[in-house]
């Protein structure tokens, strides 16, 4: 049995996501101790209960300790199934987040998966659901993933009540190596606005300031940004994701509204952000760099451009795919950038 500490690194829900993925992934039980013991309410939510739960769906595993608040998991894992499942996670916790969890394990699995999920598609501290409509699906395509996203309904903070259905299908031929390792040329910016139960001279605020200030910071490059009104919310929100495609890969930022930021805020914080991954010569933005690690892990070779300093989250993550493979990452800074390779397995 291999044992990990919640504790270590960034201390979070990314330490219980990974792990239990990998365990299902490798066939090793695992023993979680000291599970988010750095956050204000330590120990397993909502979100995390559903994820443990999807997985262990996917592989028949086995647990002990899965309630909430539970600051210690042991999760033994089964063999892997695929299969159709209904999923609610009860709060607005985030769809995403059960994605992270599951998702490398779908793909993996001998047969196609369809998830029905329940819960929050745009709520803080995850990946929105367009981020990963728009940036981190197309990449895991690129790998040899088949995924079918359909966003039924959002869902914001406190309430929740969001909707996706997700059809999974594994690479025909096993993993394709991910190679992202020279610059990219990034020509057009695509985006949405969306907004729930809130004036609509708010959206008309977003795009306005996002196209002044990417005239201002995008040259000669075009943007395409959409307007989405969200009916029949149960919470009010609003939020924006941009992305930009290369012939090879794709990058994106977001941000999501909050209680005394102004509306006109979220489009320059978000441009700036990918303002700065293009600037920098990333191949990837800081979010999926994190998110891609998994996925390098089982693969036969990869490697990527992130922006430097590597998150706390992607440091984590890589100890903890560590204590599964071993040394696999090989990390160089490069001016502004981190390449994050990793080593060939001459057992693939």
């Amino acid at each position: 049995m291999i044992i990990i500490d919640g504790s270590v690194g960034e201390g979070g829900g990314q330490i219980l996501r990974t792990s239990i993925a990998l365990s299902a992934l490798t066939q090793k039980p695992i023993r979680i101790n000291n599970i988010r013991s750095n956050r204000p309410k330590p120990g397993l939510a909502a979100q995390h209960l559903t994820s443990i739960k999807a997985v262990s769906m996917l592989c028949r595993g086995k647990t002990r300790g899965l309630d909430l608040g539970s600051t210690e998991l042991d999760f033994t894992p089964g063999d892997l199934s695929g299969g159709t499942y209904e999923l609610d996670i009860g709060t607005a916790g985030s769809i995403t987040l059960v994605l992270q969890a599951c998702l490398p394990v779908a793909l993996r699995s001998p047969n196609p998966t369809t998830l029905s999920l329940k819960g929050g598609t745009d709520v803080k501290y995850s990946p929105p659901i367009d981020y990963f409509k728009y940036v981190l699906k197309p990449i895991l395509e690129k790998m040899g993933a088949g995924i079918e996203l359909k966003l039924i309904k959002r869902g914001y903070y406190p309430k929740g009540g969001g909707e996706v259905k997700i059809d999974i299908i594994p690479p025909d031929s096993g993993w394709k190596d991910l190679f992202l390792a020279e610059p990219e040329k990034f020509e057009k910016v695509h985006g949405i606005v969306h907004y729930a139960n809130l004036p609509n001279h708010i959206s008309r605020r977003i795009k306005s300031s996002a196209i002044s200030e990417f005239k201002n910071q995008f040259d000669n490059k075009k943007l395409e940004l959409e307007i989405e009104q969200v009916s029949h919310s149960l919470s009010p929100g609003v939020g924006i994701t941009l992305w930009s495609k290369s012939p090879n890969t794709v990058i994106g930022s977001s941000a999501l509204g909050e209680r005394g930021i102004p509306a006109e805020k979220l489009a320059i914080n978000a441009l700036k952000d990918l303002l700065t991954e293009i600037q920098v010569k990333a191949t990837v933005d800081k979010y999926a760099a994190d998110q891609l690690l998994i996925y390098l892990a089982v693969c036969n070779r990869g490697c990527i451009l992130a922006r430097a300093p590597l998150s706390t989250h992607a440091q984590t993550n890589i100890e903890v795919i560590e204590t599964f493979f071993g040394k696999i990452f090989q990390l160089k800074e490069q001016e502004k950038v981190i390449e994050i390779k990793r080593f060939e397995n001459p057992e693939k």
